[in-house]
């Protein structure tokens, strides 16, 4: 080196650090490439995405190949440049001194801390090129990284670490819920919202989705054959539950536009309505709706009745309640009561049904009423107060506030809900007033 030129040693001394700075930045952008990006790269055919694969696959190879090339070209700098300083300005200790100050800072900043930050910040497009000369690399030193595995291995085995267990990680449901939550731009908003709906679909069953008892259209066979008749003519649902009196006992479900094209030509008969009647499909409460979407697959239904332990009707569920609670309303329902389907008025106030579910209500107006308890407003309500209010009542659940409009003996019939950050006015006097906080899920 002594017979070199001075520029040409100062020339090698940069070279080194630039060497050096390469390991360090593809180290770097190795560890930090998402490997589901990277495993999509693959399989669209990128350059060097497979061979970034198989690098790491073989972490403790590809580890051991940059840590020796980077040390070793740190370790060179340090000598070349006493060597330089002691051929330049003699044997002086300041002069080596301020060189060694000056390596570690050029070591320090342009082969360590910039060429990490650069790698962490752009792991894609550093990593895929750098892998096309760290394979090669890879295989020329395979018995250099032998030999220094086997101590690195034994040193590991001696403290008792496995890191054949620790390579295959697997995402939790929350941390899919994560990924997609901060997906941001790169999908869009509709299909972020789709398949967070998916994931809640697994903490949800059929008493969360299904059109509550009060709310069941049905027809009953005793009834006079001109209200049947009337009702068939002018029902909102296209499937009916027929009962027999009560409506726990259910004789089954009539296709109402089938039956009046039967009876296009012919007079109205409870023997042919029997006829015509379809057996009835029932389900258990408490039947994550996952399983029961597979359930209406094989048994090829279309409307299953949900009943509790003691056979008593709860309510009704279709495949389209159960897609709606992914992508959203897509069918005709029943029309709500109060304000219609218009939701928040120019007041930010919204009028519904007591019997409304909760999970429809916050789907429709956007709000977040807690879900895991009742699953009705009425019966939210009704678990805050531990009593049917006889008069105007005020309740805030969250940043909700509530004001019960029409109650009887039995249930609170009408609500008005008041838009969160909206100045509505709630009535009621100061005795039969109630305000309440509870907490959010």
């Amino acid at each position: 080196m002594e017979q070199l030129p001075l520029w040409a040693q100062i020339g090698a001394v940069f070279l080194l650090l630039i060497c050096s700075s390469f390991f360090s930045i593809s180290e770097t952008a190795m560890m930090a490439i998402n490997r589901h990006r990277l495993k999509h790269l693959a399989s669209r055919g990128a350059l060097g995405a497979k061979v970034t694969q198989g690098l790491l696959a073989r972490t403790d190879l590809l580890l051991s190949v940059i840590l020796i090339g980077n040390n070793l070209f740190n370790t060179i700098i340090p000598v070349l440049t006493t060597s330089i300083a002691l051929h330049t300005f003699g044997h002086d200790n300041v002069v080596l001194s301020i060189a060694t100050g000056i390596v570690a800072f050029l070591i320090i900043v342009f082969a360590e801390i910039t060429p990490k930050i650069v790698g962490a910040t752009y792991p894609e497009k550093i990593a895929l090129p750098a892998s096309l000369l760290i394979a090669p690399l890879m295989r020329i030193t395979k018995p250099v990284v032998w030999l220094v595995n086997l101590f690195a291995n034994s040193l590991l085995r001696l403290l008792h670490i496995n890191t054949k267990g620790a390579r295959e990680q697997r995402l939790s449901t929350e941390e899919l819920r994560t990924i997609v939550l901060e997906s941001g731009s790169f999908m869009p908003t509709k299909h972020r919202s789709i398949l967070l709906n998916l994931f809640d679909l697994e903490n949800i069953t059929v008493d969360d989705v299904m059109i509550p008892r009060r709310r069941i259209e049905a027809l009953d066979f005793e009834a006079p054959l001109e209200d049947i008749l009337h009702q068939l003519e002018t029902c909102y649902h296209n499937k009916l539950v027929v009962y027999q009196g009560d409506i726990d006992r259910v004789l089954g479900i009539l296709h109402v536009r089938k039956t009046l094209a039967a009876l296009h030509n012919q007079e109205l008969e409870r023997e042919t309505l029997r006829e015509l009647l379809a057996e009835p499909y029932f389900v258990p409460t408490g039947t994550p709706v996952f399983q029961q979407l597979q359930y209406f697959q094989e048994s090829r239904q279309r409307t299953a009745l949900v009943v509790n332990e003691y056979g008593e009707l709860q309510g009704l569920v279709t495949p389209e309640d159960i897609i709606e609670e992914l992508i959203g309303e897509f069918t005709t329902s029943m029309p709500r009561s109060g304000s219609g389907r218009g939701g928040w008025n120019e007041e930010g106030e919204c009028i519904v049904s007591g019997s409304m579910p909760l999970r429809e209500l916050n789907r429709w107006l956007q709000i977040s009423l807690p879900t895991d308890g009742p699953k009705t407003l009425n019966g939210l309500i009704l678990e805050i107060l531990e009593e049917i209010p006889d008069g105007d009542v005020c309740v805030q659940i969250g940043d909700v506030k509530l004001e019960v409009m029409r109650s009887d003996d039995q249930a609170i019939r009408t609500v008005k809900l008041f838009r969160p950050g909206a100045k509505g006015r709630m009535k009621g006097g100061t005795k039969s007033s109630k305000t309440m906080q509870t907490s959010q899920r």
